[in-house]
């Protein structure tokens, strides 16, 4: 990804016969093409969340399984990301646009056929590589396709596009999975992708041009390596290893994968030093608001996804509550976060990090009561013990998160606000990914086999009370390291757009706008 300050005029426009032009309104369909796709990305990272339990009573699978298939979603996402852009610049942004498509509808129907545990996840593995194609194009459609007057108009609706995807994904789930639709249960969650794939598909090729870099972008290869290797050798013991027992060669595992981290940092400065191309530029690490920053943002997002994996088989396995029902009680998070985000967004430029901070003690607060209402109810908590909960944590979310980012490059030169901030949005999937399967490892030892049973809510009381000190610390320690950020600055790399309502393990909008404006 490019770590110029701003987007440079897109080549080979002119490659597509007949491309629309910036008066044809043949650009507002391509526009909602890849809003679209966009919508997809947002619903399929959180869509499964409220169907696990189903998926893994149906295919007989073990909770590694239902771990694996929201954080492979993540974590392939985040490996595959810059590249992705990078590869936009190189091949053809619309080229690479349909690819990703394709690649996602074809996954969808993995995942909607999977017949066991393994299949699943390759699917869902599959599905966050191929976002990672289509997702960073984006961008160039407002770039290359609008006027610099009408991107207003086409940010406002990328923002209420990702927002409305970020509330979508587990009601969705939940409708979806309890309606049962022509006997496919859960598996209808993926099978809609299927139609919308195809007329995504087939309107870019209609309305979208191709457009490339002018520039020659090179791809790190051996960086993807190198960080995709450390990243499974990280993840694999933190999710199978409750179910393998912990042997050896587990922790052997783990330690390489520290060595492989250290080992794609060496190369990281060696590519940079030599053609300024790595995927993590190491000049970013020199300032210190950015080592602080990165941390921040994989604590903070460690801690949200988690924290609805947790209340979920809380819910249905402890509660016996329906999909259905545990989808309307998740309502109440992004409803949070639609009540204080512009609040965020309008007054959180002229001191960010106090929003960051204020916005997480707010979330540790509702984490807090969360606690306190599954301890204190057992088997008789209602649904507005918690709905009301995750009210208050969703305000805290809208509180930070819309200006997270533009915190954490606060301190970034110009000049490195692209690759920043598309190595800021990696981390957001990777922090994602890694608070999942640390919350897996603590919550399902502490239900054990008695978590298949039904009706045992003082097991569940106990063991959701006991994990969700993980989300606490930290959330808390995110507002302790806030301090820290930089207090206003906000770098000028991109034309900020109105921001959306983030949910689960979505980033900020903010992240997003910036990596795909880097990407055209």
């Amino acid at each position: 990804m490019s770590s110029s300050s701003s987007p440079e005029p897109v080549a080979d426009t002119a490659a597509a016969p007949s491309p629309p032009t910036a008066a044809s309104p043949r650009r507002w369909v391509a526009l909602a093409v890849v809003l679209l796709a966009a919508f997809l990305d947002n619903v399929d990272a959180t869509i499964v969340t409220v169907a696990l339990p189903a998926i893994q009573q149906d295919l007989h699978a073990d909770f590694a399984t239902a771990q694996w298939t929201l954080a492979g979603y993540a974590l392939a996402f985040a490996v595959f990301l810059i590249t992705g852009g990078r590869l936009g610049d190189i091949y053809g942004r619309k080229r690479l646009f349909i690819t990703g498509v394709l690649g996602f509808t074809l996954a969808s129907t993995v995942c909607g056929l999977a017949t066991t545990p393994g299949m699943l996840v390759g699917g869902r593995l599959m599905q966050g590589l191929t976002a990672a194609l289509m997702v960073p194009q984006v961008m160039s459609v407002i770039m290359t396709m609008f006027e610099q007057k009408e991107w207003v108009v086409a940010f406002s609706l990328m923002g209420a596009v990702l927002g409305l995807g970020g509330v979508s994904g587990p009601l969705l789930g939940g409708v979806l999975t309890d309606l049962d639709l022509f006997g496919l249960g859960w598996r209808s969650i993926f099978f809609v992708n299927i139609p919308f794939g195809i007329l995504a598909i087939a309107l870019a090729a209609w309305t979208m041009p191709e457009s490339k870099s002018d520039r020659s972008p090179r791809l790190d290869i051996t960086g993807v390596v190198l960080v995709t290797l450390a990243s499974l050798g990280l993840m694999y013991p933190l999710v199978q290893g409750r179910e393998q027992g912990w042997p050896g060669w587990m922790f052997a595992l783990a330690a390489a994968s520290a060595l492989l981290f250290v080992a794609f940092g060496v190369q990281q400065g060696r590519r940079h030093r030599r053609d300024g191309s790595a995927l993590v530029p190491p000049t970013l690490f020199a300032h210190r608001s950015f080592r602080v920053g990165v941390v921040v943002v994989m604590l903070a997002f460690s801690g949200i996804t988690s924290f609805f994996l947790v209340l979920t088989y809380h819910m249905q396995l402890g509660l016996e509550w329906s999909a259905l029902r545990t989808a309307l009680v998740t309502v109440a998070f992004p409803l949070g976060i639609m009540a204080t985000f512009q609040i965020a967004w309008r007054k959180g430029t002229a001191n960010g990090r106090a929003f960051v901070a204020i916005g997480t003690s707010v979330m540790t607060l509702g984490t807090l009561a969360m606690i306190l209402a599954v301890s204190s109810q057992g088997a008789g908590i209602d649904w507005y013990h918690v709905a009301g909960a995750e009210l208050v944590v969703g305000l805290g979310m809208g509180l930070c998160s819309p200006i997270l980012t533009n915190v954490v490059l606060g301190d970034i030169p110009p000049q490195d606000a692209g690759a920043g901030s598309g190595v800021v949005n990696a981390v957001i999937q990777f922090g994602t990914a890694a608070g999942i399967a640390i919350v897996g490892v603590i919550f399902f030892s502490l239900t054990g086999d008695e978590a298949t049973a039904a009706g045992r809510a003082d097991t569940f009381s106990h063991a959701t009370s006991v994990t969700l000190w993980y989300n606490v610390g930290v959330f808390a320690l995110v507002a302790l390291l806030s301090p820290l950020l930089p207090a206003s600055k906000t770098p000028q790399a991109a034309p900020e757009a109105p921001p959306a309502e983030p949910a689960g393990q979505s980033a900020p909008p903010a992240a997003k706008d910036r990596l795909l404006l880097d990407s055209a």
